[in-house]
């Protein structure tokens, strides 16, 4: 079955939102007015497209820097061999500065997590309390 220029249209604007354009650029790659890139921009579920659309590119973003860490991680592990002081000095800092930025970050994920998981205990227990 073929797809509809509307399809086409709105599976080009999904992209181009999702992805930072303006509603004029959005509009010109997909080949409609501004005006209709806001009259879809005021559908819910066509937002909730170009949500789930950039959700789905910072994902693979963060997939993509995932997997650069790794290189980068063994550039510096490198560096801390090189005969110059300056390369070592500075890898050395750049390892224990990050290392301790990664850990920040993972120890208040946790914690945000536990707070969630403590949050719904408390709500779902008075969910059932007459007031």
């Amino acid at each position: 079955m073929a797809t509809s220029g509307r399809e086409n249209a709105d599976s080009a604007l999904v992209v181009a939102l999702a992805a930072g354009a303006t509603y004029t650029d959005a509009g010109q790659r997909a080949g409609v007015s501004e005006r209709t890139v806001a009259r879809r921009m005021e559908d819910t579920a066509f937002r909730a497209e170009v949500a789930d659309c950039r959700r789905l590119m910072v994902e693979r973003a963060i997939g993509q820097l995932a997997d650069a860490s790794t290189a980068a991680v063994a550039t510096l592990r490198a560096l801390l061999d090189a005969e110059s002081d300056t390369a070592r000095l500075g890898a050395a800092r750049s390892i224990l500065e990050l290392g301790t930025k990664l850990r920040e970050s993972v120890e208040m994920e946790a914690r945000l997590i536990e707070l969630e998981q403590q949050i719904g205990a408390v709500s779902g227990a008075t969910k059932g309390r007459p007031r």
